[in-house]
């Protein structure tokens, strides 16, 4: 079985009012992974006012460990209009990354991301912020895009978002939720119990929290070895390949995009 992390922020950003805008070196993180037996992990930036510019960094960091790290291009839903087709076009056939990540605290998702995440055959990483009522919209209005909801729906331990998020998992095939930052642990066995282990991904946070103490969550939850395996990657996995070679956008490899990422181009 292999380990993978399906949240990780990394490269710097342009703010300084708290780590998260500011800079997530990766280097601890991968140590602490290593110690723990997580192989791979998925990584997109720190808050950035230029997405464009964080991804590239990103794409130079899983440029060096292609073995190790997959990319998530993030983008602002609304400082990024009318650009984000472009954004994603080149996270994928440039830098051959294999997901989206979006924001609530920098805007509301929107269509065009939707849109493009149908395009390029992506699941979307999409943290609501405790909004949890647009997993309705998303479901009934993308139901051939994956969506993952981060810590459940809050970070901010929303005891009522998550239980909303759980209801979610269980009716929408394409909603789905990472265990990163969850503290009610009631709520992560509730979540596997209800909507089963195909709907829950590892997730840590990371490089704000640790690999390991996140991962023993899930170890804890006293899964089958099957089950355990879909939460701790095969869920992962399986996401990130589900539609990619449908996808018209998709067609270059994540190898060969890995391979080009020091060449990338401007995007407008």
């Amino acid at each position: 079985m292999t380990l993978i992390d399906c949240h990780c922020h990394a490269g710097p950003g342009d703010g300084l009012t708290g780590p998260w805008d500011t800079d997530a070196p990766i280097g601890g993180y991968l140590r602490r992974c290593a110690q723990a037996g997580i192989a791979r992990s998925v990584v997109f930036a720190a808050f950035h006012s230029d997405y464009a510019v964080a991804n590239r960094e990103v794409a130079r960091l899983v440029a060096a460990r292609p073995d190790r790290l997959l990319g998530f291009a993030f983008v602002h839903a609304a400082r990024d209009r009318g650009r984000i087709h472009a954004m994603v076009r080149e996270a994928v056939q440039v830098h051959g990354f294999v997901g989206l990540k979006v924001h609530r605290h920098d805007a509301r998702i929107t269509r065009e991301v939707c849109e493009a995440a149908r395009a390029f055959g992506l699941p979307v990483l999409y943290d609501i912020a405790g909004e949890a009522s647009v997993c309705e919209l998303l479901a009934q209005q993308y139901p051939d895009v994956d969506f993952i909801i981060p810590h459940l729906g809050s970070f901010a331990d929303d005891w009522a978002a998550q239980l909303a998020v759980i209801d979610h998992l269980v009716r929408h095939p394409n909603i789905h939720a990472d265990t990163a930052g969850v503290r009610r642990f009631d709520l992560l066995q509730q979540a596997v119990q209800r909507a089963g282990a195909a709907k829950l991904l590892f997730g840590s946070d990371g490089p704000w929290l640790h690999p390991a103490v996140e991962l023993a969550k899930v170890r804890l939850l006293g899964l089958s070895p099957d089950d355990e395996a879909l939460v701790l990657g095969g869920n992962l996995l399986r996401l990130i390949h589900r539609h990619r070679k449908a996808a018209p956008g998709a067609r270059l490899s994540a190898t060969r995009g890995a391979r080009r990422a020091s060449t990338a181009s401007c995007v407008a």
